[in-house]
């Protein structure tokens, strides 16, 4: 297959524009594994590249996409081989290397992580970016040495991709769970994946004070500004929040209050450039921590076309759980 469908956002005299276009085998990057993708996602930060509401892409043309799973068609990389099930998630594809919104991708060998024994390809890509950074999350917080036993955790954004999992994996672990969102029609939504309590969005959205009633111990924050700020108050002694997204702001206007009265840490998560070895203990986790029923009621299916539809429908925040996208 020479000739294959992509999407392409190419550089225009105003900005930029996506479209579902052919896209020819030779123009792909350098890299020693090209994998035939079968299934993607759609992360925040796949909407914000194609809608072009924040710099995500640094080289036009782009095919955008920050995660994929497949089967590996061609290697010259000592750990792949034709046949191969593989992930990749971040390392900048969709971003700086071409990405996951293509019938092919070739990539850096040491990019792959394998497709677990008992995940799917599909199941894979329905978690994601999101999932597989909600699940790096749960393990800085284990890693910081914080159990059910220390008190609730809080999700914010709880009805989004990673809030989503994340509300799944923490009750599975045995966690009191306060999932914070601003859609109180998913309230059910929300306490079927495990939630036993939901807070307002506007509790926390509202600048607060530096210190505020402890009311949590651990947290998972994908929203950023002034929620974090908040969240952050609202620690109890020697928690921790791990920060993974800024759906609400790249800001931070908090104090220093949290850190040196009460010894709150904060953890930042990053899934781009994550170490292989824990991509491969994240993954491994989600094999037994995530329950696969759960997943499959969080999860929507979509068409590669209808990526540019739903891009941004995500920015405003109108997509609950995960999207996963039949790729070929």
């Amino acid at each position: 297959m020479q000739i294959f469908k992509a999407i392409v956002i190419e550089k225009t005299g105003d900005g930029q524009k996506a479209g579902l276009t052919d896209f020819d085998e030779k123009d792909l990057m350098e890299g020693d594994v090209t994998v035939r993708i079968e299934w993607s996602t759609v992360n925040y930060k796949d909407g914000l590249a194609i809608t072009g509401k924040s710099p995500v892409v640094r080289r036009f043309p782009m095919i955008p996409g920050v995660d994929f799973s497949g089967t590996v068609e061609a290697s010259s990389h000592p750990d792949w081989k034709p046949g191969d099930k593989v992930i990749c998630n971040g390392w900048g594809i969709g971003e700086t290397h071409l990405g996951a919104y293509a019938e092919k991708a070739r990539v850096k060998g040491d990019w792959l992580v394998p497709l677990p024994p008992s995940i799917s390809a599909r199941e894979a890509m329905a978690i994601g970016t999101a999932g597989y950074t909600a699940m790096l999350a749960v393990m800085a917080l284990e890693r910081h040495g914080l159990t059910p036993a220390h008190g609730p955790a809080i999700v914010t954004g709880a009805a989004g991709g990673v809030g989503s999992v994340a509300v799944a994996i923490l009750a599975r672990l045995g966690w009191h769970v306060i999932a914070s969102t601003g859609r109180s029609q998913e309230a059910d939504y929300l306490k079927s994946l495990g939630a036993s309590e939901i807070i307002e969005r506007k509790e926390l959205s509202a600048p607060g004070k530096p210190l505020a009633k402890e009311r949590w111990a651990a947290g998972i924050d994908s929203v950023g500004s002034t929620t974090l700020a908040n969240v952050l108050s609202m620690t109890r002694q020697r928690g921790a929040i791990a920060a993974c997204g800024l759906a609400g702001g790249m800001d931070l206007p908090t104090t220093v209050a949290p850190f040196i009265l009460r010894g709150v840490a904060l953890l930042g998560i990053d899934s781009v450039m994550c170490p292989l070895e824990r991509r491969r203990e994240a993954w491994k986790r989600l094999e037994s921590d995530l329950d696969r029923a759960k997943l499959a009621a969080m999860t929507h299916e979509i068409g590669l076309a209808d990526v540019l539809t739903v891009a941004p429908h995500i920015l405003d925040g109108q997509v609950r759980g995960r999207l996963v996208v039949k790729v070929s």
